[in-house]
Order: structure tokens, then sequence, then C-alpha cells
């Protein structure tokens, strides 16, 4: 007898069967009992647990929408749930703009988790979609920025000068240009980039500083101090707004101030380089 017929005539455990009566199985997806649109996307996990492509009909999703809840999640910091979110996006998305823009925020997200295999992938789906797109350029910098924290230094560099290739108003490309050729020690041609950015209206603390660092770098320490002078100023300008926010929210609204205008930090609170959404009305840029 070959081992084949004994593998054959071997008798598995019958186990101790079912109880009668007994509850029939059920390979059907559950019923949808949650309208996706009156769920607060900032209170509640339900979107993430309900909506799924197995059981919602693609014409009851409002793609955009949906990105804004990721965008809600990002601003609360809830990455992950953010990534979610914009994952489901792409795949409702019949648009390519909004799918595109939902694979740059998903890739930005994964990259505050510090998942950059992730972001990297990301990124590389919304070029994949569009290499010359009006996300592109984001997309491009974003991507620089993954690859750099993930060890390839060679690449987020190609992808830095890609970004402001697509698009030369870029600013924030500039920046990230000027800081991984510095990282280099290519210090006169990131001084070149950090002006362009400067020019372009990308201007606050972060920025300066890394200047008065380039400036350094050549020899430039006159120039150098005053650019972190500036810098200084600026830093200090943006931690008292702050405070003044503050003091709004808790109803302690300082004399002379009327609670309206003039109180975005304009950016000083950047801390890494590419961490850029594509959405210019909610957190372009940290």
């Amino acid at each position: 007898m070959t081992d084949r017929e004994d593998d054959r005539d071997h008798r598995f455990s019958e186990g101790e069967g079912f109880e009668d009566p007994y509850d029939e199985f059920d390979l059907d997806p559950p019923e949808l009992n949650v309208d996706p649109s009156k769920v607060d996307p900032v209170d509640s996990r339900v979107l993430t647990d309900t909506l799924d492509t197995r059981n919602v009909d693609q014409d009851a999703v409002e793609a955009s929408e949906l990105l804004d809840v990721g965008l809600n999640y990002m601003q609360i910091n809830r990455h992950e749930q953010a990534t979610e979110a914009f994952e489901r996006t792409a795949r409702f998305a019949e648009d390519d703009r909004i799918a595109q823009e939902a694979w740059v925020n998903k890739g930005v997200a994964h990259a505050e988790l510090e998942e950059y295999d992730e972001a990297i992938g990301a990124h590389r789906e919304a070029l994949r979609i569009d290499g010359e797109s009006e996300h592109a350029a984001t997309a491009e910098t974003n991507l620089a920025y993954a690859l750099w924290e993930f060890g390839e230094t060679a690449q987020a560099l190609e992808h830095a000068e890609r970004a402001v290739e697509i698009d030369e108003r870029f600013a924030e490309g500039w920046f990230n240009r000027a800081f991984f050729l510095s990282e280099r020690g290519l210090a006169e041609e990131a001084l070149h980039c950090i002006d362009n950015a400067i020019r372009l209206g990308l201007r606050n603390a972060k920025v300066l500083e890394e200047k008065a660092e380039i400036l350094e770098e050549l020899g430039e320490y006159d120039e150098a101090e005053e650019v972190a002078e500036e810098a200084n100023e600026l830093l200090e300008e943006a931690e008292q707004r702050m405070v003044e926010d503050r003091k709004e929210m808790q109803g302690h609204t300082p004399p002379g101030v009327d609670g309206q205008g003039g109180r975005q930090q304009d950016g000083a609170d950047i801390t890494d380089p590419g961490r850029a959404s594509d959405r210019d009305d909610e957190w372009e840029f940290e």
C-alpha cells in the first residue's frame, strides 16, 4: 500500500456535530444600517467600520466628502483612521483628480505615522495616475521626503528636483530641494533654491533658520546672523499669537484684540521638509 493510499484511508475526526436546531452559516455581508453622510467624521469611527465596497453602492458615496473625512482626521492627529479614509476615497473616486489627491494625502498620513514604505507607495500611486497634474508636484516633494527618511537619499533629491520641474512656482518644492542639497554639502545650489522659495512667498522661521545654516556653511557669517535673528523674531511672534489664541479660546481676550484676523502662524511650525497635504484650504505644509 502506498503512502497516498494510507492518506486516503485516514479517518478524520468527525467532531461533536451541531446541536439541533442550529443556526445556518451566513456568508452575506452585514447590512449597512448607518447613513455615512450623517456621521460625524471627527467623533466616530463608524465610517471606517461600515463603508466597504462589498456592501455600499458606489453611487451612494460622495468621494469628495469622504476625502474631507480623512482631512478632518488629520487635523486631530488620528492618522491611522485618515489613511483608511483616503484609501477608500481613492477606491470610490471616479474622478482621477480626487483619487490622486487622496493618494497624496494618504502618503502624508503614513509619513506622520513614520510608515515611510507605505508613504512611498501611496505617492507613487498618485504619480501613476498623472505625473503632470496639479497634484503631481506635491506628490513628488512628499515622495522625496519619504524616500529621504527611508534612507534613499539619492532618489529623494531626484524627486525633489522633479517637483520644481513640474511646477517652478512651487515654493515648498524649492525649500525641500534646498534642504536635500544642503544635507549633501551642496551649499551654493541650496542657497539658490531657498532664495527661490522665499521669493515665492515661503518666508517663515523654519525657512530662515535653514537659510542661516546654509550661509554659515558658505562662510557668510554676518548675513547668517542677520537671517537667524529674523527667524527668531518670527518665531517669537508666532508664539505670541498662540498665547493670544489660547486666551481667546478661554474667554480672556486681551485688550485691543478683536479676535478676527491675523491669527495664522504663517507656517512657522514647519518641522520637516516635504510634509505637504495637497489641500490648500486645510494644512498645506507643516
